[in-house]
């Protein structure tokens, strides 16, 4: 349980200064001189890629916040062996990587449709959302379905 417990601590590691620096990008951008030629359609994207790349950062902290908070709370802390907290920070993780999806497909349509026009930026958009639904989410469920974790090596 416990190196269950510190993979998805370090997966979450590598994930979250991706949301970072997509959050970052996204906070500068209202304040650029041309964002006020967006239209309706390019702010409804820049909005839906700002709320889900806050709420996916607030995801992806959740499950070290937790720690940090049984140890204050417990005096020392609890162990991270209960089963029950790995799954709690598990789901809470895979909520905040599915809303990092969100949010980098949202900004790209964003970015796309600015250059190259709506219609190609929702071609790209949707295909950019099949490839990381399929890639983070499918290849796992599908892919490894009943993968009982020998590698084949023994």
């Amino acid at each position: 349980m416990e190196e269950q417990f510190r993979s998805l601590m370090e997966g979450l590691r590598t994930t979250l200064p991706g949301v970072e620096v997509l959050m970052a990008f996204l906070l500068v951008l209202p304040f650029q001189a041309n964002f006020t030629d967006l239209d309706q359609f390019q702010r409804t994207a820049f909005m839906v890629a700002m709320i889900a790349a806050a709420s996916s950062a607030v995801m992806l902290i959740a499950p070290s916040a937790h720690q940090r908070v049984r140890s204050v709370e417990r005096g020392g802390g609890v162990a991270r062996k209960h089963e029950r907290h790995l799954r709690t920070a598990v789901r809470v993780a895979l909520i905040g990587t599915i809303l990092a999806a969100v949010a980098i497909v949202a900004a790209l349509y964003l970015a796309t449709s600015v250059v190259v026009g709506h219609g190609t930026a929702i071609v790209l958009a949707v295909v950019l959302g099949l490839l990381a639904a399929w890639t983070w989410f499918g290849i796992p469920v599908v892919i490894f379905d009943g993968d009982d974790g020998d590698d084949g090596d023994g």
